[in-house]
């Protein structure tokens, strides 16, 4: 080994093969790029699995989904026939019942009668059936003469001026009112009592 300026060279043929690095093995490395391909293959296999999944999975929900919809909505047409039957039924229940007041009608006015007597007590029937036919369907008339005013069920026509019937309440009825079980068709007219005080 020679020295050249204080520096040491090293001469190429005193190195040992220990020291030197392998050659590369080209084997070695297609088996990695192998087997990390093979890894990718199968994670790509794996991921289009698990998609395919995803989307069976999708089109199933979306199938149900419109199924769903369909029977919603014939339940909803369904219901609202079934509605618009009753109604009709409903309706022909109260016709029914105000038609044998109609026949007495017919039969009074055909009837010929001279007597007036005679006539009222035919009409008097005939308003009696027509109130029987309206309480069988739930309809009542709501009480007014000599009660306290409530605004609730009476519409003030007018005040008066009397101290025969007691403050605020009806003095006379002008037009009947009726509820239909609880609920008001419409409100009775009246006058309603005012007493002033001097």
């Amino acid at each position: 080994m020679g020295r050249t300026n204080g520096k040491s060279e090293v001469d190429p043929q005193e190195l040992q093969s220990d020291d030197e690095l392998p050659a590369s093995d080209g084997a070695e490395e297609t088996e990695t790029t192998q087997v990390n391909k093979s890894k990718q293959a199968a994670q790509s296999a794996a991921a289009e699995s698990e998609l395919e999944k995803l989307k069976a999975e999708r089109d199933t929900l979306i199938e149900r989904l419109a199924r769903l919809q369909a029977e919603f909505e014939n339940a909803r047409k369904r219901a609202a026939k079934e509605q618009h039957d009753f109604r009709e039924y409903a309706q022909a229940d109260a016709i029914k019942a105000l038609l044998p007041i109609l026949d007495s009608f017919e039969h009074a006015l055909k009837a010929p009668s001279s007597d007036v007597s005679e006539f009222r007590s035919g009409a008097e029937l005939i308003y009696k059936q027509l109130q029987d036919a309206l309480t069988k369907l739930g309809v009542r008339s709501v009480p007014a003469q000599g009660e306290p005013f409530d605004p609730h069920v009476h519409q003030a026509i007018e005040m008066v001026e009397t101290r025969d019937v007691p403050d605020h309440h009806v003095v006379e009825e002008l037009q009947r009112g009726y509820k239909f079980k609880d609920r008001l068709l419409r409100p009775s007219m009246v006058k309603v009592a005012k007493n002033s005080k001097k």
